[in-house]
């Protein structure tokens, strides 16, 4: 087994978007579809965007990896998405499938189940081209940096999504910290934050390769995301008590959180 990877340098170099996507988000076989991860985050994900709390013009989503499940509601709420990543591989990895192109991951599993919150399961190839025609853009992102999009400047956001990235693109917790205060000079103040990852997490297999993710806790988002300028609306979590081999979390969160308006 290779080392454990923890540099941004060494994910550009080893992390493979399509055996991540196979691992974690196959169908039923896929771990974090199976183990009670995906409905919890989808259930999470169709209150807050249905309930016309959370909406607007311009949706940035912060990745540090290739999924598109967090915009299945969100893409009802904003006219505009734009995707962003850290990794060239997975910027590549989207593109094919906003372009439908052959060998692109298939998310109509969970496409289903979003649409079956909604109340139609059979609606869901027109959401999936509901999500493609809201991505307007697709961009290179790098959350250490004070201007995560550098040098691009753009118009502040009403929404920021970021799930299962800040704990795999930080290094500690001081790094979090300063990634949540970059991130949010992308949003316009009173602007909400919606945040999903694993709560015990050091590190997830990719396959023969350990990479690495900080760990987070209840107690520590609890201080954080005040901290970085954000009211903290909602914090939910939902215990995992299946041990794997392929990561040791032990519990999901969702977060909901908004920009105060005194920041800048």
């Amino acid at each position: 087994m290779e080392s454990e990877v923890t540099s941004h340098e060494t994910y550009q170099k080893h992390f493979d978007p399509k055996v991540y996507l196979e691992t974690y988000f196959a169908g039923e076989s896929g771990l974090l579809s199976s183990d009670g991860y995906m409905k919890f985050m989808l259930e999470n994900m169709f209150k807050i965007f249905t309930s016309g709390e959370v909406q607007g013009d311009i949706l940035i989503n912060i990745g540090f990896a290739p999924t598109i499940y967090q915009l299945l509601s969100a893409c009802e709420s904003f006219t505009e998405i734009i995707i962003t990543d850290f990794m060239d591989q997975n910027l590549q990895e989207i593109e094919s499938w906003l372009k439908e192109e052959p060998g692109a991951f298939d998310w109509s599993a969970v496409v289903k189940h979003a649409c079956e919150l909604e109340g139609d399961r059979e609606k869901w190839s027109e959401k999936e081209a509901k999500v493609r025609g809201t991505v307007k853009r697709v961009l290179k992102c790098d959350v250490t940096q004070s201007n995560p999009l550098e040098p691009l400047v753009l118009p502040p956001a009403d929404c920021l999504l970021t799930f299962l990235s800040l704990e795999a693109a930080c290094k500690d917790r001081d790094t979090f910290c300063c990634a949540l205060k970059n991130i949010s000079s992308l949003l316009k103040p009173g602007g909400d934050l919606v945040m999903g990852g694993l709560l015990d997490a050091t590190n997830y297999m990719v396959g023969e390769r350990k990479f690495y993710s900080l760990l987070l806790d209840e107690e520590f988002l609890k201080k954080a995301i005040p901290e970085a300028g954000y009211e903290l609306l909602q914090l939910f979590t939902q215990s995992h008590n299946n041990p794997t081999s392929l990561s040791d979390y032990s519990a999901y969160f969702f977060i909901h959180a908004r920009k105060q308006t005194n920041t800048s």
